[in-house]
């Protein structure tokens, strides 16, 4: 795992390696205008603690904080994505606490509005792999990493609200 974030566009400038998560990068640069993933894939979060707006990026050039489709060049920590080879599935849950009704997964959902009949999802369970959740269909819109584990609410996973418009496997490495 490997990727490098740079203070300026186009990779250039002062610049940090990481090769594990990093809850604040603020310590080793001021802003991240570009980023180059050299192995494996990532979550980059707009602020420190694995908080604010989430980016997936997999192995590749971001020589623009626009190439990640970010709002700003703010970017203060980092999860390492583990290399994932077994099976994925999860449950989406139209309530808090896994209540109402469920939607059991073990693929990727382009339109979670086609598949569940809306797209409001207020509870997750993912009991295998890791999961990006997408504010819109066709998954676009902000993004969510869930690795497994309950998510009681749509605050766990890091949403400010309950939309869900698709999601999709982590399964793209090296």
């Amino acid at each position: 795992m490997q990727i490098i974030f740079y203070e300026e566009k186009n990779f250039q400038g002062r610049y940090y390696e990481c090769g594990n998560d990093c809850p604040n990068l603020n310590s080793y640069i001021s802003r991240s205008s570009s980023v180059r993933v050299v192995k494996g894939c990532w979550m980059i979060y707009e602020r420190a603690n694995y908080n604010g707006y989430q980016y997936f990026l997999k192995r590749g050039d971001y020589p623009d904080f626009q190439d990640w489709m970010g709002f700003n060049n703010s970017i203060r920590s980092c999860i390492a994505i583990p290399q994932y080879k077994g099976s994925y599935r999860l449950r989406l849950y139209e309530r808090n606490n896994f209540g109402g009704k469920m939607l059991e997964a073990m693929d990727d959902c382009p339109s979670v509005s086609d598949r569940f009949s809306h797209h409001d999802i207020q509870s997750c369970n993912v009991f295998d792999g890791y999961w990006i959740f997408y504010e819109f269909p066709s998954f676009k819109g902000r993004q969510y990493y869930l690795r497994p584990g309950e998510y009681r609410r749509f605050t766990d996973w890091g949403s400010l609200n309950a939309r869900v418009g698709s999601f999709k496997q982590v399964t793209e490495f090296y």
